[in-house]
């Protein structure tokens, strides 16, 4: 989830469309797990960075920018068929964002029946990435964006990776990354306070977590909170989304602004998988058809060419306050 990545994707994919195949230059090769049969996808075509919100019964799905679409959309009646619509959730971005560099999308409830979209976007005026907050009626948009972004650390590196969180006295809060890994930064997972319409930063960020762990590498980043049995709990993804080593892990907590505690092994990982999820992360975790508690994930990996992210979902168990993904046989 670092600059450019949406911007490689678009050129293999158009390199791909032109009969090339030796767009795997830009990404490494997939060795030895292009041997093996991989996972099937629920969306199987260019979907990164998911986001799942349910509203009245239905599914709606949210991810990186398409070759055509700020914010692409796709809906399910059971997390298992899924549509990707033609439509643009956010169909004009503000001034200072520039094109063709949307990513890791958010979207929520908001007060009074409106719903608050989170996107990432590149900051004309910095360079850096900043993330910016969009409102609309309905869950498919149009979106309308705010006209400056709601959180831009210039000088840590600029900002992505926004994820909502409403806590259980009602208050709202949004989880983000700094992008220090753009220039030799820290890469921390923090946490700021929102005003009651989610619209504006209420008070200074907590940092949670950074990167401190070998299989991290130099990134931690794609933050989703959640509670289980009594305590905060929160997924991440770290290491190099381009390759094998990406992978999601876990922290955990007794109060929302912790301190929190990573698990020391990656939760979900090519490895760990079989090699049928390659770099699995971009994780969202929701509560499957019939269920009150989150019990599916939904997240993306690589196709065996390393061209594109598809969206997966999986099974998310929990065995004494720790998330347990249960990938499809």
């Amino acid at each position: 989830m670092t600059i450019g990545r949406s911007g490689i994707v678009a050129v293999l994919l158009g390199v791909a469309a032109l009969g090339f195949g030796g767009c795997a230059t830009a990404l490494p090769p997939a060795g030895e797990a292009a041997a093996v049969a991989p996972a099937a996808f629920a969306i199987d075509q260019d979907f990164a960075d998911p986001d799942v919100l349910l509203v009245d019964g239905t599914y709606y799905a949210y991810a990186t920018n398409s070759l055509v679409n700020n914010v692409q959309f796709a809906t399910s009646a059971d997390l298992v068929s899924w549509e990707v619509q033609d439509s643009d959730a956010l169909p004009e971005l503000p001034d200072w964002a520039d094109s063709g560099k949307t990513w890791a999308p958010d979207v929520s409830a908001g007060p009074a029946g409106t719903f608050l979209l989170y996107f990432t976007a590149a900051d004309r005026a910095s360079g850096r990435q900043c993330i910016g907050v969009a409102t609309a009626t309905s869950p498919v948009g149009p979106f309308a964006a705010a006209a400056a972004p709601v959180i831009c650390p210039v000088a840590e590196g600029g900002a992505i990776d926004a994820s909502s969180y409403l806590d259980t006295d009602g208050s709202r809060w949004l989880l983000w990354k700094n992008d220090g890994n753009c220039c030799d930064l820290d890469t921390w997972l923090q946490l700021s306070p929102l005003t009651a319409d989610g619209l504006t930063v209420a008070g200074d960020p907590t940092r949670l977590i950074k990167q401190t762990q070998e299989w991290e590498g130099a990134v931690v980043e794609a933050p989703v909170l959640t509670r289980a049995d009594g305590q905060y709990v929160l997924f991440y993804s770290a290491n190099n989304y381009g390759d094998d080593s990406y992978a999601m892990g876990y922290a955990t907590a007794k109060t929302l602004q912790g301190p929190y505690t990573s698990s020391a092994d990656p939760l979900f990982s090519t490895e760990s998988a079989g090699s049928r999820y390659l770099g699995p992360g971009g994780q969202d975790i929701v509560t499957g058809p019939g269920s009150t508690t989150p019990d599916h994930m939904v997240l993306h990996s690589w196709d065996p060419a390393y061209v594109y992210r598809g969206m997966s979902v999986v099974e998310l168990d929990w065995v004494d306050g720790r998330p347990v993904v249960r990938p499809a046989d």
